[in-house]
């Protein structure tokens, strides 16, 4: 996650803050100049505050503090050199600045506290957005990997989508979905799921038990006798489970309402439509949980993309949906990492930036298995 970093980062170059430092000294020094040569009808003077104003949008309290001691300290040296030491208003122009310059130290200190306990707070959340949604491993069995996650709320690296993956004795596993949806519940779905995946996912049960324990896990989850947020119970989440054994050039796929993989292969783009589709996750129920495992082919040097809607549902500044298998001729011979570096440059490039709904790409791509 990339974020800004604000006047009071910690992670601020301390050598920037030394040069800008050199901005309010230089103001000091030309209005105190400019104060004592020019006439005693033309006060400068009291533009000083300027200085520790300054200084507080890029330092902290005890530089600020230092630079508005000093505009105090120049001014009264300013008037020293006029004569004007004694008289009651010049006296009245020094404490106000010294009030002022000590206001803008306190607001400065109180900010700094905030700030700080803000990236308390960002550091707690990105360590729990890592382990709830954990990145795949580039390589797996006879698999390579690429993935990319876009939340749609700023600053969040998860939302209702998700994906992970899982080793058995002879296949990989991996589930994308997208819980129906939006904020902490949809999370909360998310993880739910997640968590029933790593669960299971690694014995060697069917495919299909698979499926039906993620069903299960999230159905018995909001029959528990608990106050809930307003939206929570009413939610599913679709999703895509696949099995993909090491020795044998297929792809198993249940599909639980989830959008159809794309199979790219030396024939063209192909998606993985079953025959027999199931409902979304959470109402397995509707048809007494039952599933199918298809098989498709999935040959070496072929590559199979996953993706949630958000990323076919995205619409460009005339309301258009981003055409996804129309970017995919082409695109392969880079392996995985860079056909997800360029529908990720493309999928940015056609809503320009605004990302209305969360979106997960993953593309995976049979190697031979390792030795």
């Amino acid at each position: 996650m990339h974020t800004r970093q604000g006047p009071s980062d910690p992670r601020r170059p301390r050598w920037r803050t030394r040069v800008l430092v050199v901005i309010p000294l230089l103001v000091i020094g030309l209005i105190t100049v400019g104060d004592v040569l020019a006439p005693a009808s033309v006060r400068l003077s009291p533009l000083l505050i300027a200085a520790p104003a300054m200084t507080a949008s890029f330092a902290g309290p005890v530089l600020t503090a230092c630079v508005g001691l000093l505009a105090v300290v120049a001014q009264i040296a300013a008037n020293a050199s006029e004569g004007f030491l004694g008289s009651t208003g010049r006296l009245t122009e020094v404490i106000t600045l010294a009030l002022v310059s000590a206001m803008i130290v306190l607001f400065r200190a109180v900010l700094d506290r905030h700030m700080r306990e803000l990236n308390r707070v960002r550091a707690v959340a990105d360590v729990a957005q890592r382990v709830l949604l954990r990145p795949l491993p580039v390589r797996v069995g006879p698999l390579l990997i690429a993935s990319v996650y876009l939340a749609a709320e700023p600053g969040a690296e998860i939302g209702g989508d998700l994906y992970a993956a899982a080793r058995t004795s002879h296949a990989t596993r991996l589930i994308i979905g997208d819980v129906r949806g939006s904020g902490l519940t949809a999370v909360a779905d998310a993880s739910l799921v997640l968590g029933a995946f790593r669960a299971i996912a690694h014995w060697p049960v069917p495919l299909t038990d698979l499926a039906s324990h993620l069903d299960t896990a999230l159905s018995a989850e909001r029959t528990e006798p608990r106050d809930k947020a307003p939206g929570a119970g009413e939610s599913f989440v679709t999703a895509a489970v696949l099995e993909i054994p090491d020795d044998l050039p297929v792809v198993r796929l249940v599909n639980c309402g989830h959008p159809p993989p794309l199979l790219l292969c030396d024939s063209g783009v192909k998606a993985l439509e079953g025959q027999a589709p199931a409902l979304p996750l959470g109402l397995g129920h509707l048809a007494a949980g039952h599933y199918h495992t298809e098989d498709f082919p999935f040959q070496e040097g072929d590559q199979l993309l996953l993706y949630t809607d958000g990323v076919v549902e995205a619409r460009n500044s005339e309301g258009s949906f981003f055409p996804l298998a129309e970017r995919l001729p082409g695109a392969d011979g880079g392996g995985p990492q860079y056909l997800v570096d360029r529908l990720h440059r493309d999928l940015l490039s056609h809503t320009g930036g605004h990302q209305g709904d969360d979106a997960a790409l993953v593309v995976l791509e049979r190697h031979r298995a390792e030795r």
